[in-house]
């Protein structure tokens, strides 16, 4: 699969990585192309590197790694390069206090859908520090990390869901890309309690046996 990156940060280093090594063909593009050149050098495994432009042509998927704001601004300018391609939103709208930046407006991937019309927007890999990416693979306790997935396109959900594995990690379906905004609130209230709180989110939810509440014998 042919992979664009848009971006030089820490997200698309981790990210990028991992679908190098598994045999995807990727090209990282930035604004600074001497950033480009130096995450392409470090990612090894033929990558390639330019502009911004250059990353959306190539890819076939687009990983917008992008901070809130300036994706939306990007992806406009590209919209005509990026028609018909799947454009993978990592971003995560949060700011001071732990808050949610879109507030009652579109989620940051309906706003990237509205962008780049043309594009199949995918939400997935948001909810966890750019150094849980880095693990090969991440797993905790024996088990897989599972990634919630949401898009429309079935087509676009099949090669992200691909993408997801080449972490290792497990693809979950999270529903249409409508819901792609309580991935965002949710990775609010995540940060919130993991950096304010020191809380485990883990010990949130019961096991999935329970989630329905406890099982009665009949009667």
């Amino acid at each position: 699969m042919k992979i664009g990156v848009l971006g030089t940060g820490n997200m698309a280093d981790a990210l990028a990585t991992h679908w190098g090594r598994a045999g995807h063909e990727v090209l990282v593009g930035g604004r600074d192309e001497q950033k480009a050149r130096r995450l392409a050098t470090r990612l090894a495994n033929g990558t390639g590197h330019g502009s911004l432009r250059a990353a959306a042509e190539f890819g076939e998927v687009v990983l917008a790694a992008l901070p809130y704001g300036v994706g939306a601004v990007v992806v406009e300018e590209l919209r005509s390069e990026l028609e018909g391609k799947v454009l993978l939103d990592c971003a995560n709208p949060v700011g001071p206090g732990f808050c949610l930046l879109t507030e009652d407006g579109p989620s940051a991937a309906l706003r990237l859908a509205s962008a780049a019309p043309g594009a199949h927007v995918v939400k997935a890999f948001n909810l966890c520090h750019e150094d849980v990416w880095r693990m090969t693979p991440p797993v905790f306790d024996g088990q897989p990390l599972a990634v919630p997935v949401c898009g429309d396109d079935e087509a676009a959900l099949a090669r992200v869901y691909e993408l997801v594995r080449d972490t290792g990690c497990e693809p979950v379906a999270g529903g249409g890309l409508g819901r792609a905004g309580l991935l965002e609130a949710t990775a609010a209230l995540y940060i919130g309690l993991w950096v304010g709180e020191r809380a485990d989110v883990r010990a949130i939810a019961p096991p999935l046996a329970y989630s329905t509440g406890p099982e009665t014998e009949s009667m």
